[in-house]
């Protein structure tokens, strides 16, 4: 089993003029009541990537090390500056399965190959409180890198790492590096110890190098990565054209469904519904912007994208709906429940829930998963520009927004004019779903357009907003009849539901009662 740890950390190298860094008197940082001697550990690291470096190109670090205290596989992902979390898994012969699903979305069906070894002896200290509790670990690591694949180059270095203590304050890094900084020593100009081991020991020009690379190209592996080199790379100037502005939103799009990949694997917080919301954003640019990408290319990848929003929200939908319950029975008063309801929610909503996150662990794990992933690297590296696409972005994505907003107020029309009711909920959803989709249109937009985009921007989300909760009501009545039911068939009463019910239908009326001054507030003109 895996487990993770918040590793927040800065390292420091000694001045230009050569010659190792040395501590000086930490005792002397505020705070710091002993520094304590742990001795030295010899540790024996190897670094897996694929040939092309693809975690190393986007932060990320994958090793296999014995020697100290923490021995077995360690995978790092960047969280901000200086913050990683550290995954881990007990030693093995090959690269657990836990870990290599973490990095999936970046290395598909490529390798993981050794590229680095590295040998440290770590000298630690302990830097403690009055009350002898752990403020942060000070190593001073000697180290030598061994290319293993890429070439054949050696270099060795020393350097000073401060790892702050669990639940510690950052605050106190920056009282040990001024310290340090007095002493003459200064942040590491790399990320990582595997970031200056590649650099360091980069033989691009030797012969097994080229050997490799020409080996490397001929696989399909090979094919993605250049697609993903490609996505990743500065264009050099700032986007000119129609198609420049949509591309570049496409771009972050994609970038976020493949950070997020791991989060949702690990089940983290609004993971699965910011992946989701990155996978609708690309399917509306595709359909919005359709005079700038071809539809006869994007649409069958925009039917794949629905696809992964839909099993995206399979449990999304219902943690949603069982917060909504939940949050509607705490606000009831005592008097009004009666029989196991809260048993009753809970034994529904773990029914209905049942295997969702297992399904989509499958799904991330799925061929048709990495096959949308490859043709999604297509589209933003060799993308099917239409003529449009060259076009001045003030004309041709002004017009492609226009058009969106123009059906959401036909929408919203259509719905004032209906009586309350199944047809008007329907058409209230309808409206919701394109006033989300003009808001996707309109971000993409604000680059090429400024403030006008913006303020439709947060138009559309306002009025998103209303409609969803609307939308919300109508599930939740939906569940609401569907939990008394059950309850009745098993001989409990379902007053409380009836409650809950009728709650929600005023909860309803009121949003439909606001929705005409809400839509002649955000829908009196696109701003655009």
């Amino acid at each position: 089993m895996a487990d993770t740890k918040r590793e927040i950390e800065r390292k420091y190298e000694g001045p230009p003029t050569g010659g190792d860094p040395a501590l000086p008197d930490l005792t002397r940082v505020p705070g710091v009541s002993a520094v304590i001697d742990k001795g030295v550990a010899d540790l024996d690291a190897t670094y897996y990537d694929t040939a092309d470096q693809r975690l190393a190109a986007a932060s990320l670090t994958l090793r296999r090390r014995t020697g100290g205290d923490d021995a077995g596989w360690h995978l790092k992902l960047p969280v901000s500056e200086g913050v990683r979390d550290e995954i881990r898994a007990p030693l093995s012969d090959t690269v657990p399965a836990s870990l290599s699903a973490l990095v999936r979305s970046r290395v598909r069906e490529a390798e993981l190959v050794p590229v680095v070894r590295l040998l440290s002896a770590r000298d630690v200290r302990h830097l403690v409180d009055a009350s002898g509790a752990l403020l942060a670990e000070v190593s001073v690591d000697r180290v030598r890198a061994e290319r293993l694949s890429g070439g054949t180059g050696a270099a060795e270095w020393t350097e000073i790492e401060v790892e702050l203590a669990d639940d510690g304050d950052p605050a106190f890094l920056d009282k040990v590096e001024k310290k340090l900084r007095k002493a003459g020593l200064a942040r590491s100009s790399s990320k990582s110890k595997l970031a200056r081991a590649l650099s360091d020991t980069d033989t691009t020009n030797s012969t097994d190098t080229t050997k490799a690379t020409k080996a490397t190209k001929a696989t399909k592996a090979t094919k993605t990565t250049k697609a993903t080199k490609k996505r990743d790379e500065p264009t050099g100037r700032a986007p000119r054209t129609a198609g420049d502005h949509v591309l570049a939103y496409l771009r972050t799009q994609l970038d976020a469904i493949i950070e997020l990949d791991p989060a949702v694997r690990r089940d983290l917080h609004d993971s699965v519904h910011s992946m989701r919301v990155a996978t609708r954003r690309m399917r509306s640019a595709f359909r919005s912007y359709g005079k700038i990408l071809d539809r006869a290319v994007t649409d069958p990848i925009g039917e794949e994208l629905k696809w992964l929003a839909g099993e995206l929200g399979v449990g999304r939908d219902q943690e949603v709906l069982t917060e909504r319950l939940t949050t509607a029975l705490d606000g009831l008063p005592g008097a009004l429940l009666t029989g196991p309801v809260r048993d009753r929610l809970r034994t529904w909503s773990q029914a209905r829930g049942d295997g969702s996150r297992r399904h989509l662990i499958a799904v991330l794990d799925g061929g048709r998963y990495l096959d949308l992933l490859a043709a999604l690297d297509g589209v933003v590296t060799d993308p099917p520009l239409l003529k449009a696409a060259a076009g001045d972005p003030s004309k041709v994505i002004t017009k492609a927004v226009r058009k969106d907003f123009a059906k959401v107020s036909a929408l919203v029309d259509q719905a004032l004019g209906l009586a309350p009711g199944a047809d008007r909920d329907l058409a209230m959803h309808e409206a919701r779903k394109k006033a989300k989709r003009t808001r996707y249109a309109a971000e993409a937009a604000v680059p090429a357009l400024g403030e006008p985009a913006a303020g439709l921007v947060r138009s559309m989300k306002s009025l998103q907003s209303l409609l969803g909760d609307h939308q919300d009501s109508v599930m939740a009545r939906e569940a609401l009849r569907d939990l008394a039911a059950q309850a009745h068939a098993a001989g409990e009463s379902a007053f409380t539901y009836g409650v809950l019910y009728g709650r929600e239908e005023r909860r309803a009326a009121a949003v439909e009662a606001a929705f005409p001054g809400e839509w002649e507030t955000v829908g009196g003109g696109s701003g655009i």
